[in-house]
């Protein structure tokens, strides 16, 4: 297994134009039946976040792979660690969501692409979605509540969009501020 690198919009104080351009674009969809190349990228994105004790869930544009599959933890948000059981986690390979529905809920999202801030995000609380599973079978879930919320997240990602695109108030450490000022900074 290669551990990929984490592509972030930033790093280090300094913005990592490169990568903030390909976590910007639409990924492609992964053809059906699966092809050899295709099931090297499923395995790259599972092998990537099994190893991960940091993270929710991870989108492959995250690690530069601009192909629509996501995989996340499915319950357990609390506990620290790496994800151990497949039962713990979803893979979606061309996920598409075909219905939102609940309450908007705001509530505050982290992400790994977008390290050190937070932005307040209303999300739908149900979605239902229709993908494909990593053996390239049609499922279609309902997610509700946090889950619902990850799924949307990680979702997306696919569609080029960052938490940083949403509107909404945008939190960051006291000791980073000048240097998130001046990127959020409408001025020219």
């Amino acid at each position: 297994m290669t551990k990929k690198k984490l592509w972030t919009v930033w790093s280090d104080g300094k913005v990592n134009r490169e990568e903030a351009a390909l976590l910007r674009n639409k990924a492609a969809d992964i053809p059906v039946p699966f092809d050899p190349e295709s099931a090297k990228c499923i395995k790259a994105l599972m092998d990537n976040f099994l190893t991960r004790d940091d993270a929710l869930g991870l989108a492959a544009p995250q690690i530069g792979i601009s192909k629509k599959i996501v995989i996340f933890k499915n319950k357990n948000f609390e506990e620290k660690g790496r994800v151990k059981n497949a039962q713990d986690y979803d893979l979606l390979v061309n996920p598409r969501i075909t219905q939102k529905r609940g309450e908007e809920e705001v509530a505050s999202e982290g992400c790994l692409s977008c390290p050190d801030i937070s932005v307040e995000i209303s999300r739908p609380t149900e979605v239902k979605v229709k993908a494909l599973d990593q053996h390239g079978r049609k499922i279609n879930k309902r997610y509700t509540g946090f889950l619902a919320r990850i799924v949307q997240h990680e979702i997306d990602h696919l569609e080029g969009i960052l938490i940083i695109d949403h509107e909404g108030a945008l939190y960051f450490p006291k000791e980073k501020e000048e240097f998130f000022k001046k990127i959020f900074s409408k001025e020219p």
